[in-house]
């Protein structure tokens, strides 16, 4: 966006804090439960997926036209927004999921889910600097639905204290989360001899990496992103984006893309979804 045109056209700016505080209000307020509050660090990351325009001041947490905000806080897709281009720190991503720290360092140890990049906060008071890993919210939004087989329930409502239910769960092989063509129907929410056609339809289906001729095995993150892509399974857009609190450690001259925080590489966003389950 050309800020200078901004600048002219509409009235002047407003604090990054402020056009959180409207975000938070436009999704709920007070926000209900799984709804973390939406940050001045996430209205940098809106600045820089082009959804605002920068007006100045801390790249961080940068000066914004109040007109923008209130439209974009009026689109019907702003939780969608926000999961597509703001990114989770674990404590955000276990609010996200309704679940516990534990359980969701735990799905980290499984593999489940891998960070996109990492940021480094100060937080000076409670011993400098911390590298904190981020993960796509869009990745963490989708946990329930690529895990069936987890009783989500009984995980967000375990007492606190208490073992995780995914304790007993052991981490399966680097290369080796597979899943056979009843769990992908368990995913999808359709039955197996839907997969089955899926299969002889489409010439991108995922071919199987193990199994045997009557019960083929499918790389999990493969069969995941064709029925994304295929618009079988969608990125639940019900409770939005967990919110980011990040701090740079140097400050940035500008809001272009220098000013990303350090050691974070942008993700690529999952092609947007629809509800479908037609072949």
């Amino acid at each position: 966006m050309d800020a200078e045109a901004v600048r002219a056209a509409l009235r002047g700016p407003a604090a990054a804090f402020w056009a959180a505080e409207r975000l938070n209000e436009a999704l709920g307020e007070p926000l209900p439960f799984g709804r973390p509050r939406v940050t001045a660090a996430a209205v940098g990351h809106l600045v820089r997926a082009g959804h605002l325009a920068c007006l100045g001041g801390d790249a961080d947490h940068p000066d914004v036209h109040p007109d923008q905000v209130e439209a974009l806080a009026r689109r019907r897709d702003l939780p969608v927004i926000l999961d597509r281009h703001v990114p989770l720190g674990p404590d955000q991503a276990a609010v996200r999921l309704g679940v516990r720290r534990v359980d969701f360092d735990r799905m980290v140890d499984l593999g489940w889910i891998t960070p996109t990049g990492a940021v480094e906060i100060d937080y000076k008071r409670q011993g400098g600097v911390t590298r904190v890993p981020l993960y796509s919210a869009q990745d963490v939004a989708l946990l329930p639905v690529i895990r069936p087989e987890v009783d989500w329930r009984e995980l967000r409502t375990v007492a606190p204290g208490r073992r995780s239910p995914l304790s007993a769960l052991t981490p399966a092989p680097e290369g080796r989360d597979t899943v056979l063509m009843a769990g992908i129907a368990r995913i999808a929410g359709v039955g197996r001899a839907a997969v089955a056609n899926w299969r002889r339809r489409h010439p991108d289906f995922p071919a199987p990496t193990g199994g045997t001729t009557t019960h083929p095995e499918f790389d999990r993150p493969a069969a995941v992103a064709w029925l994304l892509a295929h618009d079988k399974i969608t990125v639940p857009s019900g409770v939005p984006s967990a919110r980011l609190c990040c701090a740079r450690t140097a400050r940035a001259e500008s809001c272009g893309a220098g000013w990303m925080p350090r050691g974070w590489s942008w993700p690529s966003a999952p092609p947007p979804t629809t509800s479908s389950q037609a072949g």
